[in-house]
């Protein structure tokens, strides 16, 4: 029913976005917020959440990641769950930001970021800009961020590409979400410079955390905490 539902929500646009960013067959092409009257209706289901993400299908995957109920996921749910992320936007999006809401996030994160697997090590530095911009500054060690930047520094060039975006908005959340890494956010930024991403299409873009950290700093935002870590 809930897969029908989804596929009634499909559009071809959509479907040729997420497309083009790394999803493939199957899939319907749901935008997100077309899902928000469907998840109020379910509310948390972790069953039914294992039974779509099982699907392979990608909305089917991602709609299951905003019925999941993390309090009750164990971290053996959260690898199967790696395990079937293919591209990026399941690993950040999906498992990174289910995992957040975990009191293992952490522990799991830093597994994922030592794994030498690039969606698992984009998965795990991601998890951790989610939670650096929900949760409390005091529930993070300042040391092990403080060695986490200089990672960042002395690894971010020679890392796979998703892996390079997600350490790059790791410099960019520690910088304007956690203050007492700030100032130790910025100077690495200004040490990284521009981090270039080749892109599948061999297209090259290219990510420049000082300007981002500049922007949010104009616009009085430094501090910012998300109320929710998922939507």
């Amino acid at each position: 029913m809930v897969m029908q539902e989804l596929e009634a929500l499909g559009k071809e646009r959509t479907k040729k976005i997420y497309t083009s960013n790394g999803a493939h067959e199957p899939l319907f092409g749901v935008a997100t917020g077309a899902m928000k009257p469907l998840a109020k209706k379910i509310k948390k289901n972790q069953p039914l959440a294992e039974q779509l993400y099982a699907t392979g299908n990608y909305d089917a995957m991602y709609f299951a990641g905003v019925i999941a109920d993390p309090v009750i996921m164990t971290e053996a749910d959260f690898e199967r769950w790696i395990d079937g992320a293919y591209f990026y936007m399941l690993s950040d999006y999906v498992v990174a930001v289910t995992l957040a809401e975990t009191e293992f996030a952490q522990a799991v994160a830093d597994k994922w970021i030592a794994s030498g697997e690039e969606l698992r090590m984009s998965a795990g530095w991601s998890c951790y800009c989610w939670l650096l911009g929900n949760r409390p500054d005091a529930e993070f060690n300042t040391s092990k961020m403080d060695s986490m930047l200089e990672q960042v520094k002395n690894t971010i060039h020679d890392s796979p590409d998703r892996t390079k975006s997600a350490m790059n908005n790791f410099i960019y959340t520690a910088a304007t979400s956690y203050l007492p890494m700030h100032e130790k956010a910025v100077e690495i930024a200004k040490a990284v410079g521009p981090v270039e991403i080749r892109g599948d299409k061999k297209k090259k873009s290219i990510l420049l955390a000082s300007e981002s950290i500049l922007k949010e700093v104009e616009r009085g935002r430094l501090g910012f905490k998300r109320k929710y870590v998922r939507c």
